[in-house]
């Protein structure tokens, strides 16, 4: 009889079994990945366009852009793009994110035909109508005077200005700047980013010649760019001086709570053994931070930290809201674990402990076609291929107490952190 009292043993990976995708490039400068899987009805496509900057009116209207893309063309309104899509039973989301935009079609197999037709009917001939906008800005303008009500989200947007300075990592916007936005901006954005050149297609499903033949024909024959794209640079600081910033509340019955500071990115052979030591400090339920601060201080339902590693820069941050009569004392213990990282050793059964964390999330993050495709822009847009995945095994497998503590040395320096506190101290 099996004894559930007695935990499992944990098991290295031995091999990470990876779909490897078909690539295929187009006449036009399209390139594809294919992911095939011959037995599921439900495909994914996914366009992924490098954001265009124009440094005069970053970010507002790439976020604009990308939210706007399904609001109507020459030949469909919004509510028509919306009633075929759901005809069919497709889900049509555009998403934003520093660095790209991408607009992503859940369709199943034998509806694609019907569907397909429609995002290249948006991504060849979106119009932004003015009426469509003029409803986005109302609406955004408000839900953004809501969100500045949010400690938590001013502390975001203020630990952002603060880190990147002026450019689309670190611009924010303000509720007068979506008065700002022109439909003859959107349109000239659209003609520089919107184009196959600047695209990568992503398709994940069962894939057959006459698939492969339609999406040739609607994105690789007839889709043509206008413009050549135009990839805005971006200028940071080698370094960042430490800051604390504070924005009182009055009223405020919670303070958030917002640090961090650069680091390297996936394409650094330190990446691997950062995630490693920020998983440890605060990166699950088990990390250092929410046993201290969550479970044995009760000063928070939830504190974590994070590494994100960006197109131009990468930072490591950590956050959490806390009543407002245990800030100073929180810091105070964020402090007192930065300090446990560099100047204590980690035990093994810790080390163990976090390894087969990340190993199990690693392993639980593949249950499907489509997140093997995620694994691959992971990597990919990283300059990267599926190798890095093998890397990153063995990093986790390397990992002692001294390897922690000379990463934890070189990359979690409280003292080098931008702080940012938005409620009381």
């Amino acid at each position: 009889m099996l004894n559930r009292s007695i935990a499992p043993l944990a098991q290295p990976i031995k091999n990470l079994d990876l779909v490897q995708p078909e690539s295929v490039n187009h006449i036009n400068g399209l390139h594809t990945f294919l992911f095939h899987a011959e037995d599921l009805e439900l495909m994914k496509f996914e366009f992924v366009f490098e954001n265009s900057y124009d440094t005069s009116r970053i970010p507002l209207l790439n976020v604009a852009l990308s939210s706007m893309l399904k609001e109507g063309t020459l030949t469909r309104s919004s509510a028509q793009i919306a009633e075929e899509i759901d005809f069919y039973g497709a889900y049509l989301m555009p998403e934003y994110s520093f660095d790209y935009t991408a607009l992503s079609l859940y369709t199943i197999r034998k509806y694609a035909d019907k569907v397909l037709p429609i995002v290249a009917d948006i991504l060849c001939n979106s119009t932004f109508p003015q009426e469509e906008l003029d409803t986005y800005i109302r609406n955004n303008k408000q839900n953004l005077q809501i969100a500045l009500q949010k400690n938590d989200v001013v502390a975001r947007r203020l630990f952002y200005q603060n880190l990147f300075g002026d450019n689309q990592y670190g611009a924010v916007a303000t509720v007068a700047d979506y008065d700002s936005i022109k439909r003859e901006q959107l349109l000239d954005l659209f003609q520089r980013q919107i184009q196959p050149k600047n695209c990568t297609l992503l398709i994940a499903g069962k894939i057959d010649d006459s698939l492969r033949e339609l999406v040739d024909r609607l994105f690789g024959e007839n889709w043509e760019g206008k413009q050549s794209a135009m990839n805005g640079s971006i200028v940071l600081a080698e370094s960042i001086p430490s800051k604390l910033l504070i924005e009182t509340k009055e009223d405020a019955l919670q303070s958030a709570i917002r640090m961090g500071s650069y680091t390297v990115g996936r394409n650094h052979s330190d990446f691997p053994a950062i995630q490693f030591v920020n998983t440890l400090f605060g990166g699950f339920f088990g990390s250092r931070l929410m046993r201290n601060i969550r479970e044995d201080k009760g000063y928070t339902y939830s504190i974590g930290s994070a590494v994100i590693s960006l197109k131009h820069s990468a930072f490591i941050t950590l956050s959490s809201e806390v009543g407002v009569d245990v800030t100073k004392a929180t810091l105070v213990e964020i402090e007192r674990e930065f300090g446990r990282l560099t100047e204590e050793q980690a035990d093994e059964t810790e080390i163990d402990l976090v390894r087969n964390y990340m190993q199990g999330s690693l392993l639980g993050s593949l249950e499907s076609i489509f997140s093997h495709v995620d694994k691959f822009k992971a990597v990919y847009f990283s300059g990267l291929d599926f190798s890095y995945y093998r890397y990153y095994q063995d990093v986790l497998r390397d990992m002692t107490p001294k390897r922690v503590q000379e990463i934890a040395m070189q990359y979690f320096n409280f003292e080098n952190m931008v702080k940012v506190i938005v409620g009381k101290y």
